[in-house]
This record gives structure tokens, sequence and C-alpha cells, in this order.
């Protein structure tokens, strides 16, 4: 028995180090190892299946928007890059520099992609004539480097997987409306697909992407009360284009810049899964991104008939969900142990007495609850009851996310929020870049993002006491 609880003991409980109770079930959950290179991760199966299923959904939401794929080189000429002064500076400490073909020096350093609204600028530029031309809607699923100074796995990595959509359209007004949908389509996404319920809003001057007019938001929050930003889209209006001399002529025969938005969503989804879902006994996967939906634990498989009905039981469900069969020679406590750290959402034993019954146990990952089924139900049972914890895990989300959300209205009583409760707090502010940076070197906590949906908690600035302008969420972040 001790050996069948080996696996859950090998992870910290989360009250006790948050920080290490991640990193062990990153590792204990095989969706990830250590790369040689210091910063990389290695993707194992288990956590690239997460991810294929994330992107199967999200690229098909983006082609019932009318979105297509492209794919852009991985490198960028340093001169490209430098023709949008603003957004080379923003990402100036993190790009990683080419600086030898072989052995040859080359005469210009070649930047790997840290983000590629310079190469899209570029092939815009040649491609963008007319009014005819005109939108531009464009995605590309691809991998980013940036030369970060702390890592930890999917949350932070020198190179990450993700998208980015880049679009280009003929007005400021289709260019905004192109912003908010695409920001909607996250949220949605989020909601619907991995039960992780976001704040919307807008991000301040501050944290406003490089080069960008206005940076978009979703945020979530995680199990130990810290934010998670978990996508963004930026309207970058004409800047971007007049940097590039992207011009079209318009119905009046008129020359006009284009206006430009780009949006993306990382890896970095699955350590919000983690992080949102998980327990002291792993990983928890709402059904929808579960690699596998239903794992069939046959008990006494030695006995006669139990792997051939798990079999059978295998090949019938898997017209309605996405099913697995252990049939290995391990424990049956040992296999519990493995497929609760993945998180597994519905778990189906079947032994002798089952059988004798016409009967499966269903055990499910979210509450732990046992539910008894015939076999013949099975088909029709299995769809109700996936549905079920995904509202579940929707449900607690949300509720803990509220129940983490605070108010405040002086700094004393931010301060104290943030170290005794941690979480959301919303706060009033005046607008001022100093409040936002004092707050930052007071508290550690960042603006979040103005939502909007705007409550007036107060008149006065959390900060400064002076008029406030906006209520923002406040929070530590990853």
């Amino acid at each position: 028995m001790a050996k069948e609880k080996k696996l859950v003991e090998s992870i910290i409980d989360m009250e006790l180090d948050f920080p290490q109770w991640y990193t062990d079930v990153v590792k204990k959950a095989d969706l990830t190892d250590y790369s040689t290179l210091k910063g990389c991760m290695i993707i194992r199966p288990y956590g690239y299946a997460i991810w294929e299923l994330i992107q199967k959904e999200l690229d098909r939401r983006f082609k019932e928007t009318g979105h297509e794929n492209v794919y852009m080189p991985m490198f960028i000429p340093e001169s490209l890059l430098q023709k949008e002064k603003d957004h080379v500076e923003g990402f100036a400490p993190e790009v990683a520099w080419v600086t030898h073909g072989g052995e040859t020096k080359l005469q210009e350093r070649i930047c790997v992609r840290p983000t590629s609204e310079t190469l899209f600028c570029d092939h815009y530029a040649n491609l963008i004539h007319s009014y005819r031309d005109l939108p531009k809607l464009y995605n590309q699923w691809c991998s980013v480097v940036r030369w970060e100074k702390t890592t930890r796995p999917f949350l932070r990595t020198t190179e990450f997987l993700w998208q980015e959509g880049h679009t280009a359209h003929a007005t400021a007004e289709e260019a905004e409306e192109e912003t908010v949908r695409m920001l909607n389509v996250y949220a949605d996404f989020c909601h619907e697909y991995l039960a992780i319920p976001v704040i919307k809003g807008e991000k301040t001057a501050k944290e406003r992407f490089a080069g960008a007019k206005a940076t978009y938001t979703i945020e979530s929050l995680m199990h130990d009360g810290k934010a998670l930003q978990s996508g963004t889209s930026h309207n970058f209006g004409d800047g971007f284009a007049r940097a590039f001399d992207i011009q079209y002529t318009d119905k009046e025969n008129q020359l006009q810049y284009v206006h430009q938005t780009s949006w993306g969503m990382t890896t970095r989804l699955i350590g919000a899964l983690i992080m949102v879902h998980g327990d002291n006994s792993g990983l928890v996967l709402p059904p929808k991104v579960a690699p596998t939906q239903v794992i069939i634990i046959p008990i006494a498989q030695h006995k006669e008939g139990v792997l051939e009905k798990a079999e059978a039981l295998r090949e019938s469900l898997s017209k309605c969900c996405r099913v697995k069969l252990d049939d290995s020679d391990k424990s049956a406590g040992w296999k519990f142990s493995e497929y609760e750290m993945k998180g597994v959402p519905l778990r189906l034993e079947v032994g002798p007495k089952d059988l004798e019954k016409n009967q499966a146990v269903i055990a499910r990952r979210d509450t732990g609850e046992k539910i008894v089924v015939s076999l013949e139900e099975l088909e029709e049972k299995i769809p109700v009851l996936l549905q079920e914890v995904q509202d579940t895990l929707l449900k607690k989300a949300t509720e803990r996310r509220d129940s983490k959300t605070y108010t405040a209205t002086n700094m004393e009583e931010f301060e104290r929020t943030l170290n005794e409760t941690p979480g959301f707090v919303k706060a009033m502010w005046c607008g001022d870049q100093a409040c936002e940076d004092a707050i930052k070197e007071k508290t550690a906590a960042t603006s979040r993002c103005i939502p909007f949906e705007q409550e007036e908690i107060s008149d006065t600035c959390v900060c400064c006491g002076k008029k406030a302008k906006h209520m923002v969420y406040w929070g530590r972040s990853y």
C-alpha cells in the first residue's frame, strides 16, 4: 500500500508551498521535462496533447471569424526590427541575437523572433496596395524566444509556443472592432473550454504592449491569489503602418495608412489550468481539454472475462469520448493514483463483481464522488457526467475568484489586504503613472486591467487621494 501512495506523496501540499506544488505537479503529471539549456522546457506527450486540444479549438474559432493561417520566418534582421522605435525598446532586454553563420561573422545581427509585428508589417507593405486588399486577417502558430531572467515551466520560459494574430484594416473603427472581437473570442474560450473565469479590460499606458495604441487583456486568478495575464489583444492604430509605410489607395483614390491589430495566447494557458483547477492529488483537467476523458481500470483483471469486457467498453465508449484502457500489470491502487495525478476527469472501474451485476463504477476526479451505472447506460451517462464536471470546475473557479476579490479605499487597507488575503484588489486610480509606480514599489502589486465594467468604489485615488478616474483591478502576478 505504501508504494501505491508514493506518487501522490511526491508532491507537496499547495498550502505549504504553492510554487513547489506547481513544479511537482508539472513533473509528476508528465507534462514537461527540463532541457539541457537552462530556461527551456521539453513538453512531453501528455502536456503537448493538452496544447493540441487548446490549439485545435482556438484555430476553429479563428477560422470561424474569417482568419487564415500563415507562417513567418523565425529570424528578423536588426534593421527591420529598428523601424519601430518604441517596439524595439520594449523588447530589447529579452531579444536573442544571432551573430555568426557557421564560423563567419554576420554583417548584420539577426534577431530570433520575440514576436512578429515587424515581419508582418514588412510583408503587408509589399502586399497591400488598394482598399480591395483589405482587411488582411492572418494568424500564425509558432514558437518565440524571449531571454527571461527567471523561468518556470509553462508560465515563463526562454522559448514557448503560441499563436499570434496580425490583421490590417482600412479604418480605425474596423481595427478597434477586431481588437475587441478577438479579446471576446479569448474570454469565451477560457470560460467555455478551460472552465476559467476571466476579467476583461484595458491595460494602463505603462502595461501597454510596446508600440500599441491600446492593449486589452483577460486576467485570471490562480489558486494562491496571484493573477495571470491569460491573453491580450492590441490595437496598433496606424503607428506601425507609418513606420513601415503600409499605405493603400481608398475608394476616392486617396492614399491612406492601414490600421492594425495583434493578439496572442500561449502555452502559459496550461500553467493556468494547473493553478486554477489543481489540488493536492495533482492535476484536475476540464473534460474539454483532457487528452483522456475516461480511463478504464479493470479490477482483478486476471479473472475470467474482465479484460475482455474492459476492452469492449473502451471500444463502445470511444464513440462518445476520449477513452483509454490501462491493462498494464500495475496494481489498481497505483493506477488510481497515477490518473488522479494526471487529472483524468472520469475513472471507470469494472471487475468480476461488477460483471455479475452488469454495472461499472465511475469516480469523478473533481469531487471524488463514485457513481454506479449499468453497462447499458454508460454511453448515455458518460457525456452527461463530463459536462457536469466541466460545469462544476467553472463554478468552483468562479466562486473562488469572487471570494478572493476585495476592495480597498486607502493604501493601508490595500497593503493589508494583499498581505493577509492575496487576490484581486479593486481600487480607484487617478490615472497618474506615478501612483501606479508607487503602488508597485510599496506592495509588489501591478495594475492588472481597467475593467470594461466600471464600479465607483470611492471618488478618490487609493494612492494619492486625488480625484479618481478609473476603477482598477490590482494584484501580484506571475
